[in-house]
């Protein structure tokens, strides 16, 4: 997968209660796992890159509104590149793919949002691999009325 992608998940429920999975995610290549809580709503963590790791995001509880856009050049990239948006919420169960060569950001839309990352690298690669962007570079993060 060349591009940030959906694996969705379901929901089941019974008397006892619900069990929310993605059994199309298989953790082959994963090395870490961390997880993100914002102090507020409408929060933006934006935007992060890099050139090797490839990441998964999984919404455990609430909602945020995920951004995802290829780095065409590493100084000074296209600020009208094209951004993957996507909506995830821990009541519908998916985990987005976030490739290598990619910037990935997200606002919290939920006071209760947590935000669960699993990374094909370690810490310290990681670290040697990270590039940072302005949270308004790709501003995206403007809830649509429809």
């Amino acid at each position: 997968m060349n591009k940030p992608t959906l694996i969705e998940g379901a929901l089941a429920v019974d008397d006892r209660g619900d069990v929310r999975f993605v059994n199309g995610f298989g953790f082959e290549g994963v090395r870490r796992f961390y997880v993100v809580v914002n102090h507020q709503p409408n929060f933006v963590r934006a935007w992060h890159a890099h050139r090797h790791e490839q990441k998964y995001l999984f919404v455990s509880q609430g909602a945020a509104l995920v951004g995802a856009v290829k780095i065409d050049n590493w100084e000074t990239p296209n600020p009208a590149a094209e951004v993957h948006r996507f909506v995830l919420s821990a009541r519908k169960p998916s985990l987005l793919y976030i490739p290598e060569g990619h910037a990935n950001g997200f606002k919290s839309l939920t006071a209760d949002t947590q935000v669960v990352f699993f990374s094909n690298a370690s810490v310290e690669e990681s670290r040697g691999d990270d590039t940072r962007y302005p949270a308004r570079y790709w501003d995206i993060w403007d809830v649509i009325e429809r």
